[in-house]
């Protein structure tokens, strides 16, 4: 026994000294990129990208489900974007609302012989609709019978003619120079071949929206939006920004993401087979260059906050939420298993997938044996409280900083959450979030474990009503819902 005890101890300090370590890398790696970025785009101007005689083309995707309140909004958001050559495909994935007919009879849409290739497979095709008014020529509309949100963006594809595509939530709020900023390492790369892009994605409850713009950042007032603004700082400005900078991100944010059309023809578009699209695709199109087209490239990432959202406000909401993308996450990883400490993947082989098998999918298992075993060790054995209160402040402080410093950098570059008023109010969020927020992610990823393998539930969303923008205890202002 005395044995085990000393076996699981040696477990437990070593992967918690690598976890710690890999959080001071990560932050390090961050800092050095993000200054290198603010310095390089500190006096460039985005506007003069449209000036550049050679530009790839570009279509937005936005798949749409049961949109119609907001959906005229929407569309005229994405048609505002500035980018010389772009195209708006809207799919509407076999909505039961009066949706379509809302479209149609506001963009004065026509169904039109359409002809695409239909190189990935997905749910019929019912129509293509376009405008008869000019200023919205560059709309495509497309109606389909449903079959989720990955078949609806595998459509998009087929249809879109450009060089990338941009795969958007349709309810996001895109910054209106987003796309130029997206585009700026394609442009810049040509020894190494750019095949996707990812950007920032913020909480927008309660911010003040007003024509399908954010016109006024404010901090949630919503507790469980105020933690995860937090975990957004962490998760974007802190771990992608580091994972971009050795080439090892795994993955671009469903809700915005440009990536290399033709490559994502070559690997059969989105699965739809499971609920993690979005980790799935970027893992396919990086086997695909080293085993296909065997070139270096890149997967790059924009610490710009360029895509709002609304976050879940509701516990059971956020625990589907977190339920799915945990199923997600091991769905990718057991389907490409082969890459784990696999050289012939490079960096994705040798490190960016065992640390997101060993501290992403099994932190939270790991967590709670430990925790099961520091209960049966308070039981049934003696503990140096000296030393456990010791490391209980290491691991509280630590976890305090990591947050601060992502706060920190966060308000230092971009500054769009104004006053002292958050500074405190983050602070004690942060605090909060130890003893609250955590567990419950820790118990929704067990949830998602205990769904995937026992329930043998991998493909089910889970009831994901939205709630923060069509409450409607909140204030309207012109025509869009204000949190």
């Amino acid at each position: 026994m005395e044995k085990l005890n000393q076996i699981l101890n040696s477990f437990f300090l070593i992967y918690g000294s690598l976890l710690f370590l890999s959080y001071v890398f990560i932050a390090i790696l961050s800092s050095i990129d993000l200054s290198f970025y603010v310095k390089k785009s500190k006096h460039f101007r985005f506007n003069s990208i449209k000036e550049y005689k050679i530009l790839p083309s570009i279509s937005i995707i936005a798949p749409a489900y049961n949109e119609e309140a907001s959906i005229i909004e929407n569309i005229r958001s994405l048609l505002s974007l500035e980018y010389p050559k772009l195209e708006v495909i809207v799919v509407n994935d076999g909505s039961i609302d009066n949706s379509l007919q809302k479209v149609i009879d506001y963009y004065r849409l026509i169904k039109v012989d359409y002809a695409f290739n239909q190189t990935i497979d997905t749910a019929n095709v019912r129509g293509i609709y376009k405008s008869t008014n000019a200023a919205y020529s560059n709309l495509i509309y497309v109606d389909k019978e449903n079959g989720g949100k990955a078949d609806a963006l595998n459509a998009g594809i087929n249809i879109a003619r450009s060089d990338l595509f941009l795969a958007i939530d349709v309810d996001c709020i895109i910054e209106n120079d987003a796309i130029l900023r997206m585009v700026k390492p394609f442009l810049e790369e040509t020894k190494i071949k750019v095949i996707a892009a990812g950007g920032v994605v913020r909480v927008a409850n309660s911010c003040e929206i007003k024509d399908g713009r954010i016109v006024n950042v404010n901090y949630p007032k919503n507790i469980w939006a105020k933690f995860q603004v937090l975990e957004y700082f962490r998760a974007f400005t802190l771990g992608r920004m580091a994972w971009s900078r050795i080439n090892g991100l795994l993955i671009i944010s469903g809700a915005f993401g440009l990536f290399d059309r033709k490559l994502a023809l070559a690997v059969d578009g989105y699965d739809k087979s499971t609920v993690g699209e979005d980790f799935e695709l970027v893992v396919q199109m990086r086997k695909h260059m080293h085993t296909v087209e065997k070139q270096k490239y890149k997967v790059a990432f924009i610490p710009d906050p360029l895509c709002w959202t609304e976050v879940p406000s509701k516990i059971r909401i956020l625990k589907n939420q977190r339920n799915r993308w945990t199923r997600g996450s091991i769905d990718t990883v057991l389907k490409h298993k082969d890459v784990f400490l696999n050289p012939k993947y490079g960096k994705m082989g040798l490190i960016s997938f065992p640390y997101w098998v060993l501290f992403e999918w099994l932190a939270p298992i790991i967590e709670t044996i430990g925790f099961i075993y520091f209960s049966l060790m308070l039981i049934f054995a003696s503990i140096n409280f000296q030393i456990f209160f010791i490391l209980l402040l290491f691991v509280f402080s630590f976890s305090l900083f990591f947050s601060s410093y992502a706060v920190f950098y966060e308000t230092l570059v971009f500054n769009r959450y104004k006053g002292y008023k958050f500074l405190f109010s983050v602070l004690f969020i942060a605090i909060a979030e130890m003893i609250i927020y955590h567990p419950l992610n820790v118990y929704f990823a067990l949830l998602g474990n205990y769904t995937f393998f026992v329930k043998k539930n991998k493909n089910g969303w889970g009831k994901m009503t939205r709630t923060a923008f069509d409450d409607k205890s909140k204030k309207t202002k012109n025509g869009k819902l204000v949190n």
